[in-house]
Formats: C-alpha cells, structure tokens, sequence
C-alpha cells in the first residue's frame, strides 16, 4: 500500500507561481512513475505531467514551458516526494490538482489540493 499527501494548493493572481509537493510514504519502493492530475470546476480529471523512476518527464501540452515536474527520493531512508512547479499561472489553470504513483498493478491517488488562479 502507498499514501500520497499533497500540499501546496492556494491562490495566486495570473502570472504567479505555486509548487505543489507530494509525500509518498508505504512502500515507495514499489512505485514507478509518478504523475500530477487536475480536475477542473465541471470537467473531467486530466493529465498536466508525468516522471518515471528514471526521470523521464511528460508535459500536457496546455502546460509544457511552465511547469515542471521533479521527484526527490532516498532509497535508505524510505523517503519519496514529488514536486509540481507551475510558473506563469493562467486562471484556466484552476483545478484539484492530485498526485499519483502506479506500480504495474495499482494506481495509488492523494486527496487533491485546489489551485485557484484569479485574473
């Protein structure tokens, strides 16, 4: 089993900057790629990045330039974190934002944090 906490969420006027950040705790070292999802006001949740074990990112295209994803993990200490940087935030960009961490058999979700970007 995994947990996952995100932290993070707030307010920003357009053209501001959150980082969102993700506490992985279980058993981590299970865990292969990791991923961030929105889900905005009426819609459906929908893919913003995604970081495997070896580092490699994917961006939504809506977001690709702007945000960034990274993970920060420790093997020996059971220590995993994911980060989401957004910069230059646009107010379409306001959602619940939740991590994710997959290992090949199950997909493992936090509880979201909201990203309100006002214009």
């Amino acid at each position: 089993q995994v947990q996952l906490v995100e932290s993070g969420g707030g307010l920003v006027q357009a053209g501001g900057s959150l980082r969102l950040s993700c506490a992985a705790s279980g058993s981590i070292f299970s865990l292969n790629a990791m991923g961030w999802y929105r889900q905005p006001p009426g819609k459906k949740r929908e893919l913003v990045a995604t970081i495997t074990s070896g580092d490699r990112t994917n961006y939504a295209y809506s977001v690709e330039g702007r945000f960034t994803i990274s993970r920060d993990n420790a093997k020996t200490t059971n220590y995993l974190k994911l980060y989401l940087q957004m910069n230059d935030l646009k107010p379409e960009d306001t959602a619940v934002y939740y991590c994710q961490g997959g290992d090949g058999l199950f997909d493992y979700w936090g509880q979201g944090t909201q990203v309100t970007v006002s214009s």
